[in-house]
């Protein structure tokens, strides 16, 4: 479905994703991290908002590095970003609305499914989306991205600042859209739990680079929380190349593969 061969973007001349390789298809596929580890940027850079500096991406058999962000959604290609992502001046459905100028079934009939899965939106449909709570923020966020009817949802990091309540609810969401609706879906998220509850395979980037890609049911959190406990000044190693090998040795140790 998506492919990425030897990535690179950034902004003003300067390297933030570093020549990653990467394939996604029918999944759930989590890519997770720490802050500045490049997640917002990967994900930017897949919905063509950030340009490539280098290397390949292709979306469903065809090449889109140097395609514009309206015609990779065109193709099929939703996003949410990691802030609001919704016209605060406009209400609920006008929002939903917009999403829907993509898509070939009724706008009634795919805002009826948005409904069905995030029942607080019909309850505030006519409600400018300025006034909403951050969780119906990003309820609205992710429905206005559904509507398109895309087969590759980009979400980056959706539960950023929502209660536990809410957090819990946005992961059964995303594991049912995926289940019924059958879009594949890349999530960014620093919530590793719950990530790994809902993902098929993860990818860890650290400073722009993958560090190690795994089948999220091989994967646990702790083994996460060791990986980074390894710091290189508790290394003993003469040099940071030394250093990632000695980390690397560690995850493969666990059985986790760990892309060289």
């Amino acid at each position: 479905m998506l492919r990425a061969s030897g990535l690179y973007s950034g902004y003003d001349g300067v390297s933030v994703i570093k020549g990653i390789d990467f394939e996604v298809e029918n999944e759930i596929f989590a890519v997770l991290g720490a802050n500045g580890a490049g997640k917002t940027t990967l994900l930017a850079t897949l919905a063509r908002l950030i340009p490539l500096m280098g290397g390949e991406l292709v979306f469903q058999g065809e090449t889109v590095s140097e395609l514009p962000a309206w015609e990779t959604a065109a193709r099929g290609l939703g996003y949410v970003p990691q802030e609001s992502g919704v016209f605060a001046d406009l209400t609920v459905a006008e929002n939903l609305n917009v999403g829907g100028m993509i898509g070939t079934r009724s706008l009634a009939e795919r805002m009826g499914e948005i409904f069905e899965w995030f029942p607080v939106l019909a309850d505030v449909s006519q409600q400018l989306a300025g006034t909403l709570s951050g969780g119906e923020s990003r309820m609205l966020a992710c429905g206005r991205a559904l509507m398109q009817e895309p087969t590759l949802l980009l979400l980056d990091e959706p539960t950023t600042g929502l209660s536990p309540l809410y957090v819990d609810m946005f992961f059964e969401k995303i594991a049912e859209i995926r289940k019924s609706r059958g879009v594949s879906i890349i999530l960014a998220e620093q919530n590793a739990t719950k990530a790994l509850e809902v993902a098929d395979r993860v990818m860890v980037l650290s400073l722009g680079e993958v560090f190690l890609t795994a089948d999220a049911q091989e994967l646990t959190t702790e083994q996460l929380k060791e990986i980074a406990r390894v710091k290189f000044e508790d290394l003993n190693a003469p040099n940071i190349d030394q250093a990632v090998l000695i980390i690397a040795g560690t995850a493969r140790n666990m059985g986790i593969e760990v892309v060289d």
